[in-house]
């Protein structure tokens, strides 16, 4: 999602002008302690995406009881936000250090196609994921029934489908230079429509989606913690079957996660071993004492719930609203904004493993696993 023009973004006083002059050849790069800083920061910020991506990779392969459907659409995000690291991050920063472009036409169209594929794609991962999470809370028996890798293979398929068909338009119209050498490679906004376009479909729309589907999570999970409220001070002596069966749904919903904190939704046949209806005599102190677990639990998820969607629209929501309003006109950035609102939505690709596993007790356990195995190899 690079929207660069860097003449200048780290120059100052001690630098020379990189841009290849009418004789032909680059000139050596002087850098500044400015640029020092600048290179060291973002080059630990890539090498964190790469490692941190890479450690829930592996703990997800090597895992057994990590094997999930769920697991895996996580496991997708973290291949795309390493392949970031890995093709897009690094060259940003040898462009921004070297203050124009020198690696020819081909990598560039390249390295352009790859940023907005790969972004767009990490991006609708999230909304993949948050549709997963919905459809296993709000339909729980049935979705379990469908849950399955061949789907979560179709749903990773389809994202990469989309952001392809996101990213390939400029090829067909981009503009080649006259000359052998270009000291620019940057998006080209002379196309509104596909400015819209393209801005909807990776970030608009995904995010409407997201924030929709959560609103929804968090709306059920509400409804379902006020109905245990209400029967939580009906005694149990006096509750029907009927009643004893529904106050067991209702508090399992929120409490599923005891029985499995990788995929919050069992098959029913697992479901029924571990789920029993409380008999006429079971203790309200007991009771009351689970549905505080679950409240505890319910405010976690909240929180949770809060961070992932904070996370994704502070890092990606200011580069879309700038490319739209460059896109039609109305705004001519800086190009040291530009390049912030750009690293600001590739340290999404960072957060992303942070924020997917770290509440996990199985990714804490696998990660302990792997850390254990380096050191005693």
């Amino acid at each position: 999602m690079m929207d660069m023009d860097l003449e200048g973004i780290t120059s100052g006083p001690n630098i020379t002008n990189c841009s290849a002059p009418p004789g032909g050849g680059l000139q050596a790069v002087r850098f500044t302690d400015r640029t020092a800083v600048v290179v060291f920061v973002l080059s630990l910020l890539t090498l964190l995406t790469a490692l941190i991506n890479g450690a829930v990779i592996l703990a997800i392969c090597t895992t057994k009881k990590l094997h999930l459907p769920a697991n895996y659409l996580i496991c997708s995000l973290a291949v795309t936000d390493f392949l970031v690291a890995l093709l897009v991050m690094p060259i940003s920063i040898l462009y921004i250090t070297m203050e124009t472009w020198w690696l020819g036409e081909v990598v560039c169209e390249m390295w352009l196609s790859l940023d907005m594929t790969c972004c767009t794609c990490s991006i609708l991962h999230l909304c993949v994921i948050a549709l997963d999470r919905y459809w296993a809370i709000t339909k729980a028996i049935e979705y379990a029934r469908k849950r399955s890798a061949r789907r979560a293979g179709f749903m990773v398929g389809t994202v990469w489908v989309i952001s392809i068909f996101i990213s390939i338009p400029p090829l067909f119209w981009r503009q080649r230079p006259r000359e052998g050498r270009t000291s620019q490679c940057i998006i080209e906004h002379d196309h509104l429509g596909y400015t819209i376009y393209s801005t909807l479909g990776a970030f608009y729309i995904p995010m409407i989606i997201i924030l929709i589907l959560y609103h929804r999570i968090y709306h059920a999970a509400k409804t379902l913690y006020q109905k245990r409220g209400s029967s939580r001070h009906l005694s149990s002596r006096s509750m029907g079957s009927q009643n004893s069966m529904d106050h067991c749904r209702v508090s399992h919903t929120f409490c599923i996660s005891d029985l499995s904190n990788s995929d919050p939704t069992l098959p029913p046949e697992k479901l029924n071993s571990n789920i029993r209806i409380p008999s006429f005599e079971t203790d309200v102190d007991g009771q009351d004492e689970k549905n505080q677990i679950c409240t505890i639990r319910e405010r976690k998820a909240a929180r949770i719930l809060g961070l992932i969607l904070g996370a994704f629209i502070i890092c990606w929501l200011p580069f879309f609203l700038k490319e739209l309003l460059v896109g039609l006109k109305v705004l001519q950035p800086s190009q040291l904004l530009s390049d912030l609102l750009t690293w600001l939505g590739y340290i999404n690709s960072l957060i992303n493993p942070l924020l997917y596993t770290s509440f996990n007790d199985d990714f804490k356990l696998a990660f302990k696993k792997l850390l254990r195995r380096k050191e005693h190899t």
